[in-house]
């Protein structure tokens, strides 16, 4: 197995909402694919099982599965899964931190091995979750739902 990299991904964002609403949010299948995900499964137990998809996602129209594992489920504060292969996988972070009125969400992962196609991963993971992010909390105040693009 290859050393790991040494650094995470860490997105951060504020939400106008409660920790418990967007705890809710992002245990919920059918609400993650209202802004980020397409055929998303979920079950956010401890040990449950979970599969982010998209299928022709953003202007690439790029489609794609990542299964993975719930480690932490303690509502209002932490949701957790790893996921990917079991000489490759990452573990995510979410945590909720009431804060300001509203909800600091922290969005951290890692585990991406120090090899030229993790670096590449880590990469473009980090701007996936801050697209995440954004699309999480523009959905949550203001109900704004992913349009995918038409396809030609």
């Amino acid at each position: 197995m290859a050393e790991l990299f040494d650094g995470k991904i860490k997105q951060r964002t504020y939400i106008a909402a409660t920790p418990e609403k967007v705890y809710d949010t992002i245990t919920t299948a059918s609400e993650w694919d209202k802004f980020f995900t397409t055929g998303m499964i979920l079950d956010p137990k401890l040990g449950g099982e979970c599969t982010f998809s998209w299928k022709d996602w953003g202007p690439d129209l790029y489609s794609m599965s990542a299964p993975g594992k719930v480690v932490e489920a303690n509502r209002p504060g932490l949701f957790s899964f790893k996921w990917g292969s079991e000489s490759n996988e990452t573990t995510i972070r979410f945590e909720l931190e009431e804060k300001h009125g509203g909800t600091v969400l922290t969005i951290t992962e890692d585990g991406y091995q120090n090899t030229p196609e993790g670096r590449t991963m880590i990469l473009e993971c980090a701007s996936g979750w801050g697209e995440a992010a954004t699309l999480l909390k523009f959905y949550i105040e203001h109900g704004v739902v992913y349009t995918p693009p038409k396809k030609d």
